[in-house]
C-alpha cells in the first residue's frame, strides 16, 4: 500500500513539475514574426574574403529574396543559413550545391520544397558557399 502511495506522489510531483515548466516555456515564446521579417540576427563580418565577396553579391542576386539579408532567413519564405542546422557538420558544402542546383525536399523547416535556382552556376554556388560559411563562422557557427 506505500508503495502504491510513494507511485501516485511521485506521478503527481512529476505533473506538478510538468506543467511548471511547460507554463515557463510558454511564458519565453518568441512572438511571431511578421511575414518577410528576418528570423535570426546576424552579425556580419568586419572583412570577408575575395570569394566571399563575390559569394555575397551572388547570393544577394539568387538567393536573398527567399533567405533574406545576410542569410538571416525571411519568415515565411526561406530559413536562416546562418543556423546550427547549417553547419558543416550537419549540411556540408555538397549539400548547398546539390540543393541549390537540384531543390531539395522540405526536412528542417516548413516552407516547402526548395526549388533549383534558376539559371545559377557551381561556379556561383561555391562563391555562395564561402560568402555563407564565413558569415557563420563570425557568428559562431563552425
Amino acid at each position: 500500500m506505500q508503495k502504491m502511495i510513494g507511485i501516485a506522489a511521485l506521478a503527481a510531483a512529476a505533473g506538478v513539475a510538468g506543467y511548471i515548466w511547460w507554463s515557463s516555456a510558454e511564458d519565453q515564446a518568441v512572438a511571431p514574426v511578421a511575414e518577410g521579417a528576418a528570423m535570426v540576427a546576424v552579425t556580419p563580418p568586419e572583412t570577408l574574403s575575395d570569394a566571399a565577396q563575390l559569394g555575397a553579391r551572388a547570393f544577394d542576386a539568387k538567393c536573398s529574396a527567399c533567405h533574406g539579408t545576410n542569410a538571416a532567413g525571411r519568415a515565411g519564405m526561406g530559413p536562416p543559413l546562418i543556423h546550427k542546422v547549417y553547419e558543416p557538420s550537419h549540411h556540408g558544402d555538397g549539400a548547398f550545391m546539390v540543393a541549390a542546383i537540384n531543390g531539395v525536399r522540405q526536412h528542417h523547416w516548413s516552407f516547402g520544397n526548395m526549388p533549383p535556382v534558376e539559371g545559377i552556376t557551381p561556379a556561383e554556388v561555391k562563391s555562395i558557399i564561402t560568402y555563407v560559411r564565413e558569415v557563420q563562422r563570425a557568428n559562431g557557427i563552425n
